[in-house]
């Protein structure tokens, strides 16, 4: 394959279906460069007036090598489709993308990696199990991959790197402008510890259309997809979709049936579209993953949960036993019991009774 064409056809911004029909006729003919590219009545008939005139403007082999000379002065490597470098994971996808712009460590497109992703806007439990399965996961040695959004996406990427651990950041425009622009320093810490991805050239600008198209290499990139917190609304349903339609797996957190925001997750765990995991480990177990054991954590936990935890120290003990004895509020105790089960600390048994993990 000729990447010289193809990256050529990418400076144009034709889109990617586009590209891979064109490539197809450049192998076919064996078209080596721009003007016969741009000359091919079959290459003409594929575009549409715009799209033909972008590319006979950017033709301009000087223009040409000042773009590939910016590409290596920013440190931006572009991965075609059949270089080594790309991964397996998404080469065989119907949908792949036939180039990725990259800044980083490289190695990381070729690595277990599982996606986190959900609401831009999350609850405190939506942050407090976000960034619990993102640390876990990453202390693991899994990759932890999301869209560099507000909210779940930013959480997990920061996380991942708070514990030492490896991120991918998959964006919907190109390197030059980052969105949302309060990531901006996110995003540089990224390409300095992790890796960004893009199919889009580094002036692109992201689109309403570029964000759920992105998911898709998201949902490739990665073994399996796990969403903590969603509305039914999230454009996180594209990425599930995605994960789906690509034989991936897709994890669930359940959360509060009061809130909007668990009613994605808990529908999936419901019609079985997704499977329901309370930690790290249920997702590391499902992939028979060989944990390479960090050293134990000090577990933070506040005045509440201590109490909890010496009361459980005498063995099991049902919800009312609890009540009566930690002088909790019944509804703050339900709050305290499911964030200490979702940090692994206790385990509910059968008739509302709790043991320590």
């Amino acid at each position: 394959m000729n990447k010289e064409i193809l990256v050529f056809l990418s400076l144009a911004e034709i889109p990617n279906k586009k590209m891979e029909r064109i490539m197809e006729i450049v192998e076919e003919k064996e078209i080596s460069n721009f003007m016969a590219l741009i000359n091919d009545k079959d290459v003409e008939n594929i575009l549409s007036t715009n799209e033909y005139a972008s590319l006979a403007k950017k033709s301009d082999p000087a223009l040409f090598k000042s773009y590939l000379s910016n590409l290596e002065k920013d440190e931006i490597r572009v991965v075609s489709i059949e270089e080594e470098e790309y991964p397996d994971k998404l080469r065989y996808l119907d949908d792949a993308p036939m180039l990725l712009y990259c800044k980083g460590d490289l190695s990381l497109l070729n690595s277990d990696a599982i996606s986190i992703v959900g609401t831009r806007m999350p609850s405190n439990y939506g942050k407090f199990i976000t960034e619990k399965f993102a640390g876990d996961l990453a202390l693991a040695g899994l990759t932890v991959v999301s869209g560099l959004a507000y909210g779940v996406d930013a959480l997990s990427h920061r996380k991942a790197l708070e514990v030492g651990g490896k991120t991918i950041a998959v964006l919907g425009g190109g390197f030059n402008h980052i969105y949302p622009e309060a990531n901006t320093n996110l995003a540089q810490e990224i390409a300095e510890r992790g890796l960004l991805v893009s199919e889009y050239p580094p002036f692109s600008r992201p689109t309403k259309y570029t964000f759920p198209l992105r998911n898709r290499i998201i949902a490739g990139l990665s073994l399996g997809t796990l969403i903590t917190e969603a509305s039914m609304r999230s454009g996180t349903i594209h990425t599930k979709e995605f994960a789906l339609s690509y034989g991936r797996d897709v994890f669930a957190v359940p959360g509060n049936v009061n809130s909007s925001k668990s009613d994605l997750p808990n529908s999936l765990i419901r019609s079985a579209q997704a499977e329901c995991v309370l930690s790290a480990e249920d997702i590391l177990t499902h992939y028979n993953y060989n944990i390479k054991k960090a050293e134990k954590r000090v577990v933070e936990v506040n005045m509440e949960e201590e109490v909890i935890l010496k009361l459980l120290k005498n063995g099991e003990q049902d919800f009312d036993y609890l009540a009566k004895n930690s002088n909790i509020p019944v509804n703050n105790l339900n709050s305290y019991l499911t964030t200490l089960e979702i940090r692994g600390l206790i385990k509910r048994m059968p008739g509302k009774t709790y043991m320590l993990s």
